[in-house]
Parts: structure tokens; C-alpha cells; sequence
């Protein structure tokens, strides 16, 4: 994320990303697709009726020439521009004279090699430096455009995706698809703008350094993953962060800043017609990129045993953290093992709190459990209560998770945890910003329907379905611990 104080920060929605293909369809909703009228597509990862039959029968205007109208859902329109073949997701909320315009591109730390980690985020800072017609030297600035009209602007970067957004007034909508259109393709990229900037990405990483949890969760990430490019924070090594060549961040831009690795998503006030208008205007004229986007072939080789790893370091605060490898966020086991995170370390009910919290081991619980492309971890936070050990909270944890595993749990357990989701899944979309937030992780997932689909699944999950996820992912040979051991600073 680029610091800027005018801007607003992306909520911490990492819900917090190898693409399917799209969704075959049947032969009427084909046919009326073929002749401009857009039906919901079949196909539903978790459950064959997870739209509403309102929804089912809810026909879409027609697009404007140029536009092939795919699927709706959950709100959502979803077309590509036929040119070259950029997603575009619509929503039209009228609440508030506002919008949001985010670009989603697929391409994030995964992405990245030896000897250029951190690249995405770097080059997701200098995206802000400007281009031939927007930049501070006329004036003209991205920054100073989007202030004149009281608006915000940023960037973040993660595992599988960057995005870019632009919250303002419904009638600049204009303005955000100029902006965003002209840097897809015509960025400056220029040294006197990296050396300046990188000085911006190492205070960050020395910021995250300070942090026990995100220096615990950095390493046993590194741990956990031999092969796949998970292994490496977003925000890169910081020899790669000072040394990267800014010839290396231009071939990383040219290779993966093309529509065609894109989505724009508007949410807010505008009119759809009006919307795809301005897109084919701006965007229409950028080609197809002249290459394959390049795909990840690594899979992670099995884990066949289980793996440590400790800091030492200057704080207060002891944690342990225990990792499991986890499927991609599109696997029907995720919404199983989404509300068992919520089972062990969600609130002053969960397993972990009673008999961790409760018994003055711990301050509290926490766990993460992304939305990603590929398998990921799911991470169990411990973080210790003044007096208690490192040992003795990770054996009471550990008992505690052989407990579901053994005896599972209830279903007031589990409506519990089903009821905090979904409360929390609607407080995380109140607004265009919240929501372009929400699909923002979808779309890196691999699938935008996972805004509405995950909440359908999360709702059908059972106990059964929980003590058979437990049982099958919380293994000790596919785990990965950490304890990061405060040290007392130095006199």
C-alpha cells in the first residue's frame, strides 16, 4: 500500500487467491446470453441453488456494443470487453451520490523470483509516479487529480492480486477509468523514482519487523513452504527491496499489466449503460497482451513431518502460533474449515479462550485463514499471558485440538460461529469501498461468485462436517509451529 495520508486504507480483508475457466452454459440462458441478454450462469462451487429463483429469473439489459454479458449474481453483472478481454464486475447501488473503481490485476508475491521479491509491491508504489499525462512535473498528478474532486485513492498488494481503487463522487466516474486505463500500459518507470520510493517500502518492512505476529507469521510461512512462492512475504526480502533493478520492475509490468490479467469493478451510483460507455472508451483502445500471461506450474511437494521454527528478539509479548496446510479457498472443505478457525479462537466462547484464556495462558486467541489461489495455512495464535510458558500453551492447545478431532463439536457451537460470520460478512459490506474489499479477495481467489457462494456454504456447514475437516487437515505432519521468544532489550 502506498503511504499517502489524504487516503484511505484498505480494510483488513484478507478474508481476510491458476484461474477456473467460465462457467459453461446451459442451452436457454446461451441462447438468451447470445442475443444481448445476460442470465446467471450454473456453475456453484458449493451448492447447485445457491442463487435465489429471483435472482434466477432476473434478466440483465442488454450490454452496449462491444461487451459480451457473462453471468449475474449476488448483486453483481459481470461482462468482458471484447477487444481484449477485460473483466468488468457492476453493481449499481444508488444509496449515496458515490462510487467506487477498483482494477484488480491478477498478478501478486507469487508471482515473483529470486533476486526480485517485493517487486509487486515496489512496482505498485511507482504506479503513483505518474505517466506522459498524468504526472507532477505538469501538474497533473493521479494523487492531485483525485483530490481536486474530494476524492481517495490507493493500493494494495498480497498473495495472488493487486488492485488499485479510486472512491469518489458518481459523476468522475470518468476520471477514475481515464486514470486507471492510462497507467495500465503507460507508466513512466523511471530510477529517479525508485531509489526515493524504496526508502518508503523499507521503513515498511522494518515496521513489520517490529510486529511478533507478522515476524512469526513471516517465518513460519518460509517454513511451510519449500516450492510454491508462498514461502516469501509480499512485501520481499530487503536486499531485494533496495537492489531490485528498475529494468527488472519494467519487465515485471510489462509482463503482467495487460486487460486481459485484469477486472474493473464499479460499485455505487451510475447508470450500467453509462458505466460500459466510458469503459470501452478508455479501456477498448489498450491491446490484448502481445504473450501468454505467464501461469504457476509449482505445487507444494507433501509435508512429511512436522516443522519448528523460533524467534528471538527484542519485545514483550510471547506467541505461539501453530500452522496446518490448507486447500485453496475454492475447495469445498474451506467453509468447514472457516468456521472451525471461528470454533477455536473466535471470542470468549471459543475453544481456545476457555481453556487457554480461562486458565491465564494466553491473553486471548487469534487465527488467519486467507482467501488464496493455491493451498495455503491455516495459523492458530497464542499469544501469552505474563508468567505462562511457551511449552505449556502449545500442549494445551494442542489438547485442545485433539479434542475436536476426538469428540467434536456442537451444533450451538457451530451457530455460533455461523451467526459472527455472517454478521461480520455484512458489516465488512457496508459501502462500495467495503464490498469492492470483499470481491477484491474473490477475484484473487480465483472466483468473484465467492461473494455470495461462501456465505451459502458457511451457512449448510454441520458438526460432522467440522470434526471431518479437523480430522483430516489439523495433522501433526503437516503442521508448522513458531514461539517467538521476547528478549529484554539490551542496556
Amino acid at each position: 500500500m502506498k503511504t499517502k495520508s489524504a487516503a484511505l486504507a484498505l480494510p483488513a480483508l484478507y478474508a481476510l487467491p491458476t484461474l477456473f475457466a467460465l462457467p459453461t452454459l446451459l442451452a436457454l440462458p446461451a441462447f438468451l446470453a447470445f442475443s444481448g441478454i445476460c442470465f446467471l450462469s450454473v456453475l456453484q462451487p458449493f451448492s447447485p441453488s445457491a442463487f435465489s429463483a429471483d435472482a434466477l429469473s432476473a434478466a440483465v439489459p442488454p450490454p452496449s456494443p462491444g461487451f459480451t454479458c457473462i453471468r449475474s449474481g449476488g448483486g453483481f453483472t459481470e461482462y468482458r470487453l471484447d477487444s481484449n478481454g477485460l473483466q468488468i464486475l457492476l453493481m449499481p447501488e444508488h444509496s449515496s451520490p458515490t462510487l467506487t473503481f477498483m482494477v484488480t490485476y491478477r498478478v501478486g508475491s507469487r508471482n515473483e523470483v529470486t533476486g526480485a521479491t517485493g517487486a509487486t509491491h515496489l512496482l505498485e508504489h511507482l504506479m503513483f509516479k505518474g505517466t506522459k499525462k498524468f504526472n507532477r512535473d505538469l501538474g497533473l498528478s493521479l494523487d492531485q487529480q483525485i483530490d481536486k474532486v474530494g476524492g481517495a485513492n490507493n493500493a494494495t498488494t498480497w498473495f495472488d492480486r493487486t488492485n488499485y481503487y479510486e472512491i469518489l463522487g458518481s459523476d468522475h466516474l470518468a476520471l477514475a477509468a481515464d486514470i486507471e486505463a492510462d497507467r495500465m500500459r503507460n507508466l513512466l518507470l523511471r530510477e529517479e523514482d525508485r531509489r526515493p520510493e524504496m526508502t518508503v517500502v523499507r521503513n515498511e518492512f522494518e515496521r513489520g519487523e517490529n510486529d511478533p505476529f507478522n515476524a512469526l507469521m513471516k517465518e513460519i510461512f518460509q517454513s511451510a513452504y519449500v516450492a510454491y512462492p508462498y514461502h516469501h512475504d509480499t512485501i520481499g526480502w530487503l536486499s531485494d527491496i533496495e537492489n531490485v533493478p528498475i529494468e527488472k520492475l519494467r519487465e515485471f509490468y510489462d509482463t503482467y499489466y495487460w486487460p486481459d490479467n485484469a477486472t474493473v469493478t464499479i460499485i455505487g451510483d451510475f447508470k450500467t449503460g453509462d458505466a460500459l460507455d466510458i469503459i470501452r472508451k478508455y479501456f477498448a483502445p489498450i491491446p490484448r497482451a502481445p504473450h501468454p500471461i505467464p501461469q504457476l506450474h509449482t505445487t507444494e511437494p507433501a509435508q512429511t513431518g512436522p516443522r519448528r521454527v523460533t524467534i528471538k528478539r527484542a519485545g514483550e509479548l510471547g506467541v505461539v502460533g501453530i500452522a496446518y496446510k490448507t486447500p485453496e479457498t475454492r475447495h469445498p472443505d474451506f467453509p468447514a474449515l472457516k468456521v472451525l478457525s471461528m470454533i477455536l479462537t473466535n471470542g470468549k466462547n471459543s475453544r481456545f479462550y476457555r481453556a487457554l484464556t480461562d486458565k491465564n495462558l494466553t491473553v486471548g486467541a487469534d487465527s488467519l485463514l486467507e482467501y488464496t489461489a493455491a493451498p495455503a495455512l491455516m495459523i492458530l495464535f497464542a499469544p501469552l499471558a505474563p508468567g505462562a510458558t511457551h511449552a505449556d500453551t502449545e500442549k494445551a492447545a494442542l489438547a485442545e485440538i485433539e479434542r475436536v478431532k476426538k469428540d467434536g463439536v456442537t451444533a450451538a457451537e457451530v451457530a455460533a460461529a455461523v451467526a459472527k460470520y455472517l454478521a461480520d460478512s455484512a458489516y465488512q459490506r457496508d459501502g462500495s469501498f467495503a464490498i469492492a474489499g470483499n470481491i477484491n479477495e474473490c477475484i484473487a481467489a480465483g472466483d468473484w461468485t465467492l461473494y455470495h457462494d461462501m456465505a451459502d456454504a458457511i451457512k449448510k456447514t454441520t458438526p460432522a462436517d467440522i470434526q471431518r475437516v479437523a480430522q483430516k487437515y489439523l495433522q501433526e505432519d503437516q503442521s508448522t509451529t513458531g514461539w517467538f521468544i521476547p528478549l529484554a532489550p539490551q542496556e
